[in-house]
């Protein structure tokens, strides 16, 4: 999954505010529990702290019992990183813009990947869609693959 391979290349920033070890992987537990508790956010420069608020808000906010390890942030990811691609970002874009916003580190191959897994999962939707007679799905399916592969 895509949001296995975000890494924050801000990481040794993230250590020291929280006073501890972890890992470099933006959606490991450590690091969503981290940021949503222990760690002194106050404590980081300006603009470290501003991506990691936004990457709270954007990610991590939810009202899930189990949150931040519900899920949810990945999925947000996710979803993210298709909506940038429908806005007609392509991968090293998207890429740029993730650095930028929440300092995630990932590779613009990795994003180009997922992408066309997107695209072929969508493809598969859109097939079985068609079989079952869902034209709604099948509009919907065509229309996110034009958007994802132009």
């Amino acid at each position: 999954m895509i949001a296995g391979r975000a890494r924050f290349r801000y990481i040794k920033k993230l250590q020291r505010a929280a006073g501890y070890r972890l890992p470099d992987g933006a959606f490991h537990p450590a690091n969503l529990e981290a940021i949503t508790g222990s760690m002194n956010i106050d404590s980081l420069d300006p603009g470290t702290r501003d991506q990691v608020l936004r990457f709270y808000k954007d990610f991590l906010e939810c009202s899930c019992r189990d949150s931040p390890l519900c899920g949810c942030p990945e999925r947000k990811f996710v979803i993210a990183v298709l909506e940038l691609r429908e806005m007609g970002l392509n991968h090293k874009e998207i890429h740029n813009h993730l650095l930028e916003e929440y300092g995630i580190d990932l590779f613009p191959a990795d994003i180009l990947s997922f992408l066309e897994d997107s695209v072929h999962l969508l493809e598969a939707v859109r097939s079985v869609a068609d079989l079952a007679g869902q034209e709604g799905l099948v509009r919907l399916s065509d229309e996110h693959i034009r958007q994802i592969a132009r």
